[in-house]
């Protein structure tokens, strides 16, 4: 199985200046309990991204794409030779190119989406259909309100 999970704001910002433009706690823990034990493939600069602290995301199978090897991860020059060398499932998790490249090969979709809009540098891809589950809205500890959206099983 080859999922893409991300978290974007109302008009598809998923980040600014490498970096989530909100903080959702419970969004975090649905990232940790849906990748948990499963590989997470992602691309140099979302794995810049990680506080150093996180790196490797523990738990998990790191995948990098990138020319330049990145201590803690394993790395490949390009996505094909990163899906080859992975077993099991596999979760993208970034950034924009990397989720663009794999939509196509996606078998789920699993996006939290927030009712509020961001400004930010870097966008979701058009998925192109309707989510097959849409949540109901909750409100985050921190005054966010957020749904997940999913697309496959």
């Amino acid at each position: 199985m080859i999922g893409l999970i991300w978290a974007q704001a109302a008009n598809r910002v998923i980040g600014r200046d490498n970096a989530l433009p909100w903080h959702i706690p419970e969004d975090m823990k649905h990232f940790r309990t849906v990748t948990a034990g499963a590989t997470v493939l992602m691309g140099r600069r979302t794995w810049e991204s990680l506080p150093e602290r996180f790196r490797p995301l523990p738990g998990r199978r790191n995948l990098v794409v990138s020319r330049t090897p990145q201590e803690g991860a394993e790395t490949f020059p390009g996505l094909e030779q990163a899906f080859a060398a992975a077993d099991g499932d596999v979760w993208v998790m970034g950034g924009a190119r990397i989720y663009q490249e794999s939509l196509p090969f996606a078998d789920r979709i699993e996006v939290t989406e927030l009712r509020e809009s961001f400004e930010g540098d870097v966008y979701a891809p058009e998925i192109g259909r309707e989510p097959d589950t849409v949540g109901e809205w909750r409100e985050s500890k921190n005054g966010l309100y957020y749904r997940h959206l999913s697309w496959g099983s």
